[in-house]
């Protein structure tokens, strides 16, 4: 069998003639636009009608009549009774409370808000806690090479916790309190 080399050959429908579907998209661009030129000016048609529109009857003003006088009625009966006294009671009572004492401690409480590897990530955690108005410290310790960012101290933890919450809602986490170790 011999070898045939296809790609020589080409398509070959290069001289064909055009089909009925090529002939007849040539007639559709001028219907088209006929169709267009009649829905605007059916469109222009009825703005006109609408414009010319009469006005709309002007409405029936009635004579108003007027009304009789009502009917004295009788007086209303006194209000009831009232079975409860925390009504007169309550404007003159006082409610004392009594808030708890806090408690100083002997250690102070520390707050620690990252431990990081190298200097440049504990500055960089040092300076977010600055743009929150609470000022911090980095720490490092001399047998370890993790740079600590610490708070405080503080007196007592009430204080810790809401430095704690303002961080929190700067995004700002995480952070945890402890006594400081002597």
């Amino acid at each position: 069998m011999a070898n045939r080399d296809y790609v020589k050959r080409g398509r070959g429908g290069s001289s064909r003639k055009p089909t009925k579907k090529q002939s007849s998209s040539r007639r559709k661009p001028w219907r088209s636009g006929l169709l267009a030129i009649l829905l605007v000016s059916i469109f222009g048609y009825g703005l006109y009608v609408l414009s010319n529109d009469p006005e709309p009857p002007a409405p029936v003003v009635e004579p108003v009549k007027p009304r009789p006088k009502p009917k004295p009625q009788a007086k209303l009966p006194p209000p009831p009774e009232e079975e409860w006294d925390y009504v007169e009671s309550l404007p003159n009572r006082e409610v004392e409370v009594k808030a708890k004492e806090q408690v100083v401690s002997e250690i102070p409480y520390i707050m620690q808000c990252g431990a990081y590897k190298t200097a440049q990530q504990a500055e960089t955690r040092k300076l977010d806690i600055a743009f929150q108005g609470i000022s911090s410290k980095i720490r490092k310790k001399e047998d370890s090479s993790w740079y600590r960012v610490v708070l405080g101290p503080y007196k007592f933890k009430r204080d810790a916790e809401r430095d704690k919450h303002k961080l929190q809602r700067a995004k700002i986490e995480p952070c945890a309190i402890w006594k400081e170790a002597q």
